[in-house]
């Protein structure tokens, strides 16, 4: 797998980042509003420090997990009578190759030009994991979203609770002696909520149309082509909602939480709406 193994400074920000809040948060918001040895300080500290855990377990897991790497040996198989659907250039209609790996492209794959390699179903390139997202790390991503997400409110709520509670702790401690502290976690916190919130919510909706970033994005010029022509588009991939979203998170309900990927195949073929099992009326 290639892909940098130096110093990066996206990924320090956000340990950096990680550490402060844990900390700030255990140690201060906590030990304020509560007391840290107190029954629901240690019962706060407990909590958000397992959130934590899974929230660094997955970053780490995504950005050392190979997205996936299209074989050397893959061919198309245009003849193969259960794979109907193949994606070919926009220009020429010919299959998929990439001049610079030399290698044809599966279904959903594209060239990476940081990685300098195609990526199976890839998403987009993460400087803050400097790894790509793709088909063998994209639930694992997402779950450390997810994660980040809970982290960041749950700090937050604690950081509020902890400024509109009067402090026993108070008068012992000199004013503003906690002031740097709460302002920089505010700094951090707020924009890093909306930031993830929303990042969480629009993977969230890619996953319940079984569409990557790069999809996405094509889907709308194609969609806009189709207009024009007197069609309408339709995502080839998109499978219903509960199968896209099992195609992600794995048929397994308990294991949604956990960054669990024994579901996921090679990433070298996709069931499609054209496909029999289910079968998916085609818009036209």
């Amino acid at each position: 797998m290639k892909r940098g193994s130096g110093f990066s400074l996206h990924v320090t920000v956000v340990i950096a980042a990680i550490a402060f809040i844990y900390f700030s948060t255990v140690f201060v918001f906590i030990d304020q509003w509560f007391g840290l040895w107190s029954s629901p300080g240690m019962l706060n500290a407990v909590f958000f420090t397992v959130v934590a855990v899974m929230c660094i377990s997955n970053y780490a897991l995504a950005m050392y997990t190979d997205p996936g790497q299209v074989p050397s040996s893959f061919v198309p198989d245009v003849e193969d009578p259960d794979n109907i659907v193949h994606e070919i250039k926009r220009k020429g209609g010919d299959l998929r190759y990439c001049q610079k790996c030399s290698l044809y492209k599966p279904p959903r794959a594209h060239h990476c030009r940081i990685c300098n390699r195609c990526i199976l179903r890839m998403d987009h390139h993460c400087v803050w994991m400097n790894n790509c997202v793709g088909h063998a790390n994209y639930k694992i991503f997402f779950i450390f979203v997810m994660y980040a997400v809970v982290a960041c409110i749950y700090s937050l709520a604690l950081l509020a609770g902890s400024i509109t509670i009067d402090s026993p702790k108070d008068d012992q401690q000199s004013e503003g002696s906690y002031r740097v502290v709460y302002i920089i976690s505010g700094l951090i916190l707020v924009p890093l909520s909306l930031a993830l919130g929303f990042f969480l919510c629009w993977h969230f909706y890619l996953i319940m149309q079984n569409k990557t970033t790069i999809e996405y994005q094509e889907g709308v010029r194609a969609m806009c082509v189709a207009e024009k022509g007197g069609y309408v588009y339709s995502h080839p991939y998109d499978l219903g909602a509960y199968e896209n979203l099992i195609a992600v998170l794995g048929p397994n309900v308990l294991c949604w939480l956990f960054p669990s990927t024994k579901h996921i195949d090679s990433g070298l073929r996709f069931r499609t709406s054209f496909d029999n099992v289910p079968r998916k009326p085609v818009s036209k």
